[in-house]
């Protein structure tokens, strides 16, 4: 704890793993999380048809929340973010325990917010060579590219991808939006940033290898087209709110 405590600035550090059929992976991320600057883990296992929460116990994960039955990638990020903060975190990293990113970047993902660099960091797959390097298929990267510049002119804003699932977050982001509003399916992850840029907040990136794998989570096409053009929607209704023509609910306090 004093070392956490000396190398991040006193800032307690939680790391959230919205968790569904990772029991192929979940051991050998677990063992790649640095413990000498995170302070505790949760793991959300959204009805996993697989025995994911029986190795979440294995490994002496302490935070282990259950749902009943599956809300989606977005409804479990919300589980993760409100236990998170009700164990009293200053940073949040959401770590995918499919092993598709590295858990040896949360030092450097941690550092950004603790020293107040940025309050928002992304591990971004594009800076760099990481997404083909590590096996995305080429229709997925060239749909990140078309949708991420679109994204980019709507939201005049720079992110090199909007579609990264490593981010990390400090505590005054969260008082300041209200994630309950998103949606409970993968759109949820850009209404979150969305949201983010519209209350005035930058957000930082740190270039991130990949790796696309069998036991890797990923969605299939015909989920793809979908996310897409919800990814479209949540940019045009934030256009819409910046020129106050329409303001979405998920921008209202």
């Amino acid at each position: 704890m004093c070392l956490s405590l000396f190398m991040l600035n006193g800032k307690k550090i939680g790391i959230v793993l919205p968790a569904y059929n990772a029991a192929e992976t979940l051991e050998i991320t677990y063992h790649e999380i640095p413990f000498d600057v995170v302070d505790f883990v949760v793991l959300v296992d959204d009805a996993s048809d697989d025995k994911t929460s029986e190795i979440a116990v294995k490994l002496g994960i302490q935070h282990l929340v259950r749902h009943d039955k599956n809300r989606g990638y977005g409804g479990n990020q919300k589980s993760c973010y409100k236990t998170a903060l009700d164990l009293g975190a200053d940073i949040i990293i959401m770590l995918h325990p499919d092993y598709q990113y590295t858990p040896k970047l949360i030092h450097s993902m941690a550092a950004v917010i603790a020293f107040d660099v940025y309050p928002v960091v992304l591990g971004s797959r594009i800076l760099g060579n990481g997404a083909l390097k590590g096996g995305m298929p080429l229709y997925k990267y060239i749909a990140n590219r078309f949708l991420t510049l679109g994204q980019n002119i709507l939201m005049g804003q720079k992110l090199s991808e909007y579609h990264s699932g490593y981010r990390a977050f400090s505590r005054e982001i969260f008082e300041k939006i209200n994630i309950e509003r998103n949606s409970d399916d993968f759109v949820f992850d850009n209404q979150m940033l969305a949201q983010i840029f519209y209350a005035g907040f930058e957000i930082g990136e740190i270039t991130c290898p990949t790796k696309y794998f069998e036991e890797a989570s990923s969605i299939n096409f015909s989920r793809s087209v979908t996310y897409g053009l919800g990814v479209i929607s949540v940019s045009l209704m934030y256009r819409l709110a910046k020129w106050k023509w329409y303001t979405s609910s998920i921008y209202k306090p």
